[in-house]
């Protein structure tokens, strides 16, 4: 994604920014998305976009990619989307579990790694169908990111 786009403001009511990820949105609990809220984007945001992985991963394992999601959005209840549940409004792509929607974090056992969750304010809506992977996405809005935020959690197993 560029890095001259300008800075998004996201932050969490289910986790500080740099602090632990409850279980109850991991694999080990829930697997519930948090609540994600961003502010900041410029005029002529038509659209977001979310991507969030792993980045203790060789690959930077993706857990969750949403897309299409409406400019009048700048919040996401936690719970919005689950393992199970697809999120309202929006479209998701097919994240590293081989499934559409939201995975939570899922390391394996030892040190913690760190989740990023990066929204995106569009200048399109690119209307992809669901189920697109990460690659696909980013080719999508690629040339069309406005504003971007970063809110980071670590997350870490037992055993």
């Amino acid at each position: 994604m560029p890095s001259n786009a300008s800075p998004l403001r996201v932050s969490s009511a289910s986790f500080a920014n740099g602090q632990p990820i409850p279980q109850r949105l991991s694999c080990d609990g829930a697997n519930l998305s948090p609540d994600l809220t961003w502010s900041g984007a410029p005029s002529g945001t038509r659209s977001y976009a979310i991507v969030m992985d792993d980045t203790d991963t060789p690959s930077d394992f993706t857990h969750w990619l949403v897309y299409d999601l409406p400019a009048d959005t700048h919040h996401l209840q936690e719970g919005a989307a689950s393992a199970s549940k697809r999120l309202e409004g929006a479209s998701e792509g097919l994240n590293n579990f081989g499934r559409a929607g939201y995975g939570g974090p899922c390391p394996p056992g030892g040190s913690a790694h760190h989740y990023v969750f990066r929204v995106y304010a569009l200048d399109t809506d690119p209307a992809l169908p669901a189920e697109e992977d990460r690659q696909q996405l980013e080719a999508a809005i690629g040339k069309h990111v406005l504003a971007q935020g970063i809110l980071t959690g670590t997350y870490q197993r037992g055993g």
